[in-house]
């Protein structure tokens, strides 16, 4: 192998980032070199880091090999690159060399890694579609925890990527009726065209008032019992907390998707919701729930990611694509101009 320098993303300081070029050292026997061709920068997790908002004294992720160890300056993050295999170890099985595969590594042009760790790409799908795939695992494990019931009243509320995607797994079953919230017109847009009937405004004032059944006066909705039955929260905004406890109904339930960082708020716990039996249920993807865990394991969960991604085709929603040495302008826009993205990749030629 001849000696190889990579450019790698690093965060530095609170929305500061740079990129630095480093030597990769020599691969060893039962490694590959993967060449990047894309890989999708997360607008939740991710920007929490961008923004210093995060944790000290958390583990960076506690399953992927590549993002151990707590959450620092300077770091590198990011969980979704695809890219080619473009050298393979001695002892590496010659079938890899030149296949498009997938991998939880942070942003870097290059990278070495174990082939257990690579997903290989479906013919199929782009490498730009495989960049998804965390999020739709995410996805996957959100619905399977909350467990749609025939004829349910749904409410998601977050309409970015894993709002989308959560938001087009559950047009697929039989509810009475699905309802998304964003304060993005960009990405209630992108919800309408899923089929879904009705995306509310969070920045309206009273949106949650105007949310009732279909076909109901919604001068006369009795709110006692036309909430939803389901509410997913995926906006990743601690006071959508509260309104999902407003427009969940009796022994209803919340799922909680959204990790808040260090980002804090009030919930209203004190008014109906001591009687309402409400169950509040977190979810995160680095673990299946301890009930389907005997039947269900994370190379169950990714096959079926892999299948939804055919079907749903997130690609569409990828709104900008940045080169790596103009990363900084891709979060400069993920924090100041939100409103206009859905999906930002970073690339690399």
């Amino acid at each position: 192998m001849e000696e190889v320098k990579r450019k790698n993303l690093y965060f530095i300081a609170p929305r500061q980032v740079e990129i630095r070029e480093e030597t990769l050292p020599a691969l060893g026997p039962d490694d590959v070199l993967v060449e990047t061709i894309c890989s999708a920068i997360s607008a939740g997790t991710e920007m929490l880091i961008y923004q210093g908002r995060f944790p000290q004294d958390l583990e960076t992720d506690s399953t992927i090999t590549y993002l151990r160890g707590g959450f620092k300056y300077p770091c590198v993050y990011g969980y979704a690159c695809a890219g080619i295999v473009k050298e393979i170890g001695k002892e590496a099985s010659p079938d890899w060399l030149n296949k498009l595969v997938f991998s939880f590594q942070p942003h870097a042009s290059h990278f070495i890694a174990k082939t257990e760790s690579l997903f290989l790409i479906p013919k199929s799908l782009s490498c730009e579609t495989a960049c998804f795939l965390p999020n739709m695992e995410t996805a996957v494990n959100l619905v399977q925890d909350a467990a749609p019931i025939f004829g349910e009243r749904v409410l998601v509320l977050g309409q970015g990527v894993v709002g989308l995607l959560t938001a087009s797994l559950l047009k697929e079953f039989p509810l009475e009726e699905l309802v998304t919230v964003d304060r993005y017109e960009l990405r209630r847009k992108a919800s309408i065209e899923l089929g879904v009937k009705t995306s509310f405004n969070s920045d309206d004032k009273d949106f949650d008032k105007k949310i009732s059944p279909d076909g109901e006066d919604k001068d006369s909705v009795d709110y006692t019992q036309n909430k939803f039955d389901l509410t997913f929260e995926l906006s990743g905004n601690p006071s959508a907390l509260d309104d999902a406890l407003t427009l969940t109904c009796f022994s209803g339930r919340i799922l909680i998707g959204s990790w808040y960082g260090e980002k804090k708020t009030e919930v209203s716990l004190g008014r109906a919701f001591h009687r309402s039996r409400i169950k509040l249920i977190s979810s995160q993807v680095s673990s299946i729930a301890p009930e389907l865990s005997g039947r269900w394991d994370k190379a169950r969960r990714f096959e079926v990611a892999w299948k939804a991604l055919e079907r749903i085709k997130p690609e569409k929603w990828i709104t900008h694509r940045f080169p790596i040495e103009k990363a900084a302008m891709a979060y400069q826009l993920l924090d100041e101009n939100p409103q206009e993205t859905i999906q930002v990749l970073i690339t690399y030629s």
